[in-house]
């Protein structure tokens, strides 16, 4: 049975098993699509990867959404490697949800591009240009959204996408999820959608299970606003849900 509760404008659902909070964000997300598909013909998302988001994406490949009115962005890549490095977050995306229910069209940001300069405004414009209706996100251990890590995260950043460099917490954290051999080969920069990018949605949806997310779940929900924890900024959001597991709820003062 899940508990709901609600702080500053963030909808919190925590369910027992992490597959229950996968199938409840991909349902929530279906509505989000279709609504948006039925009043102007055209849903607009942004999808993140990693570990956590295993279990929503695997439910939102079976949802009831016409794919042909989707368009998909991604949320941020690693600078320097190919999609086709096991790491790669276009990889993961084509894998696990894109090739198998074909949207529309699918942007990627290319972390190999020739020219980054050019990649990010070219992205920045293709955001810029259209309303997302749904950002599909997660938390990391350090708080952050994104790769939008406390120290280079930024609540009034004038850039949708920007290069950054990834503190060693973050760092840690795609070494020990197992997407790289030694921490040393995990990159030090990456691209992202920068947090006033993320906000614009009209809707967010962030899924983050696990023990280790616990501490940042918590000070996303009860510490100060501030980048310190980048994802306690989600309070602010109009609409915005996060899901939950017994195990990322585990030190919250509402269960």
């Amino acid at each position: 049975m899940n508990t709901s509760f609600k702080i500053k404008e963030l909808n919190i659902d925590v369910y027992p098993k992490p597959e229950e909070m996968g199938k409840a964000a991909a349902d929530f997300v279906e509505n989000k699509i279709n609504e948006a598909i039925e009043s102007k013909g055209v849903a607009r998302i942004i999808l993140a990867t990693g570990a956590s988001q295993f279990t929503f994406l695997k439910a939102l490949t079976i949802a009831n959404i016409d794919w042909s009115k989707v368009i998909v962005f991604h949320l941020d890549e690693y600078f320097g490697i190919s999609d086709l490095h096991p790491a790669s977050f276009r990889k993961y995306l084509k894998d696990r949800i894109l090739d198998i229910v074909n949207p529309s069209e699918s942007y990627f940001l290319n972390g190999d591009a020739d020219d980054i300069e050019h990649e990010i405004n070219v992205y920045a414009a293709r955001l810029e240009a259209h309303d997302i209706d749904v950002a599909c996100i997660g938390i990391g251990e350090n708080g952050h959204i994104a790769f939008n890590d406390p120290p280079v995260a930024d609540f009034n950043d004038t850039k949708l996408v920007k290069l950054v460099e990834l503190d060693e917490q973050c760092r840690n954290q795609q070494f020990g999820e197992g997407w790289f051999p030694t921490i040393e080969a995990v990159p030090k920069m990456a691209l992202t959608l920068t947090i006033p990018a993320i906000m614009r949605s009209k809707t967010i949806s962030c899924v983050v299970p696990d023990e280790r997310k616990s501490e940042a779940v918590y000070n996303a929900l009860y510490a100060d606003i501030s980048t310190e924890c980048p994802a306690s900024i989600l309070r602010t959001h109009r609409d915005v849900k996060l899901f939950l597991d017994a195990q990322s709820a585990s030190l919250l003062k509402n269960q």
